[in-house]
């Protein structure tokens, strides 16, 4: 069986670096905001270019801060609108609402899956305060045209770059393309910790001070607390094994690239629709993303000789149950991505051989 994405593999390649720091970490007896966060936000904050990384608990309390932060500045208020696109994963949504901010959900572009610039216009209202771009997939969003958008209507705009670490367009790197933006170290990021992880880069320092605090109870002085803030700090455990693998992420990248260079010259099947790249590096394929009518059919043929898929995502936000008030909108792109999209594997382990056998499988479907 070919695994979908082979965690265990992955992280064996660090074994004894990760070792290394976990008797350095159980040395020093520093187990929150020690050195490793320190080192990693200070790293991290190079490699995506920006003045500021804060470390936070996990990708989603990075995207709730960032828009608590910007309210506890005066720069959104509490009923503020967030533009959105429609097919994100449900976390991006959640942290607008749990920052008691109202989603303005907009299709996508049927090519690249990411929000559709030349629709966000249309629903820009006074409440309109924020576009929230997603780089889904791993590939980045058209910032060129939505940062010119921004302008002109004197929009935020935050970065849900959960997928895309190392993404780079015009040799800026995601992270950098916004007023804030937020990652996830989920495990099977690009670059993954072994539990829970997220941050917020940002240029801004007066929103990265705010953040500092937030993270922490609202605290920078211990039980001196300014705002009302959260406990959501990166561990310092998990910071140690990131700064083990983030040297390697561009390496990674780049192996994904080559499998998905693979993938799209290699499948030719009239049933199944390719994802769209321009060969540049604004993809960092965090997935590998299909589409076919029969995408249920296919993910069992697959199983059945021997290659595991995910379905990113079954059912998009508007018509979760959770999501009840939105439920009744049509979003006829946004259904059809979320009906037939299916995710191959891809990942720095994936060999050569295990491609060309999900090809030739693939192939005779």
């Amino acid at each position: 069986m070919i695994s979908f994405l082979d965690l265990k593999e992955i992280n064996s390649h660090y074994e004894l670096d990760f070792q290394e720091k976990v008797k350095t970490f159980l040395n020093k007896g520093r187990y929150i905001l020690g050195d490793e966060v320190k080192s990693f936000e200070k790293h991290f904050a190079s490699y995506c270019g920006t003045k500021h990384c804060i470390g936070v608990g996990n990708g989603l309390d990075a995207l709730v801060l960032i828009f608590k932060g910007y309210i506890a500045v005066g720069k959104l208020h509490k009923g503020d609108e967030v533009i959105v696109p429609a097919n994100t994963f449900i976390a991006s949504v959640l942290a607008i609402l749990q920052a008691d901010l109202v989603p303005v959900f907009v299709e996508p572009d049927i090519e690249t899956y990411n929000i559709d610039p030349d629709l966000i216009i249309e629903k820009i209202t006074q409440k309109s305060k924020v576009i929230l771009a997603v780089h889904l997939y791993g590939q980045l969003a058209e910032m060129d045209k939505i940062n010119a958008i921004a302008l002109a209507y004197d929009l935020l705009v935050i970065e849900d770059a959960a997928q895309a670490h190392g993404t780079i367009l015009d040799n800026k790197k995601a992270g950098n393309f916004s007023h804030a933006a937020a990652f996830s170290f989920y495990p099977g990021k690009n670059l993954g910790a072994l539990g829970d992880g997220g941050a917020i880069t940002t240029n801004d320092y007066e929103l990265a001070e705010v953040l500092f605090s937030l993270r922490n109870y609202g605290s920078t002085i211990k039980y001196k607390s300014e705002f009302i803030g959260v406990n959501s700090r990166l561990d310092e455990l998990q910071a140690a094994f990131l700064n083990v693998k983030l040297p390697q992420l561009d390496d990674d990248n780049e192996s994904r690239r080559t499998i998905a260079k693979r993938y799209l010259l290699k499948i030719k099947n009239d049933k199944i629709v390719l994802p769209i790249w321009d060969w540049s590096n604004n993809h960092v394929f965090h997935l590998f993303v299909i589409r076919t009518k029969k995408r249920d059919d296919l993910q069992q043929y697959l199983l059945e000789n021997g290659i595991q898929t995910v379905i990113h995502y079954p059912i998009p936000p508007h018509q979760q149950k959770a999501l009840k008030e939105w439920n009744y909108l049509s979003l006829p792109i946004t259904e059809m991505i979320h009906q037939e999209v299916l995710s191959l594997p891809i990942s720095p382990v994936l060999t050569i051989d295990e491609v060309d056998f999900i090809i030739k499988t693939v192939n005779k479907y």
